[in-house]
């Protein structure tokens, strides 16, 4: 299904965080790391700064037609040696606001993200998501994602 209202997807600029960190604290995970503030935390924008200034890191919104940001995902390319040497696109923090859910908007993103690798010249893109996140998981799967690898993590 479409989204309700037409979508463009850009980098991420700095007035985007506050819009960002919103989106990132609407759900059960998210609620719990997450600090919505106004302004956002200082933290917040020293770290966009420094993912904007990687070039191998892209935060892109999704805006809808009123210019309102309404998702969320972050790209990170990766060189390595594996697959005779292939680049790797990695997608993290997906979200799109939960008035929109349902309604085709993250299709929209996650095929923008796979163009955006494509021509970025990456062979294989890869995502994580949370265990809990079973409705991700199924729409991922829908995308022709497969689960592949078993994630692990470490607080340091």
């Amino acid at each position: 299904m479409p989204p309700a209202s037409p979508v463009s997807l850009r980098r991420a600029r700095r007035e985007d965080v506050a819009a960002i960190v919103k989106l990132l604290a609407d759900d059960h995970l998210g609620s719990g790391r997450e600090v919505v503030s106004d302004p956002p935390l200082p933290g917040y924008f020293e770290a966009f700064e420094k993912v904007d200034a990687d070039r191998r890191n892209l935060l892109a919104v999704a805006e809808d037609a009123s210019g309102a940001v309404v998702g969320t995902l972050q790209l990170t390319f990766i060189p390595g040696l594996s697959n005779q040497g292939a680049e790797l696109a990695l997608i993290e923090a997906v979200r799109v606001a939960g008035a929109l859910r349902g309604q085709g908007l993250g299709r929209v993103m996650v095929s923008w993200a796979m163009d955006e690798a494509r021509r970025r010249g990456c062979r294989n893109i890869e995502l994580f998501t949370h265990n809990s996140r079973l409705d991700a998981q199924r729409f991922y799967e829908r995308l022709g994602f497969a689960k592949s690898h078993a994630g692990m993590r470490r607080a340091l």
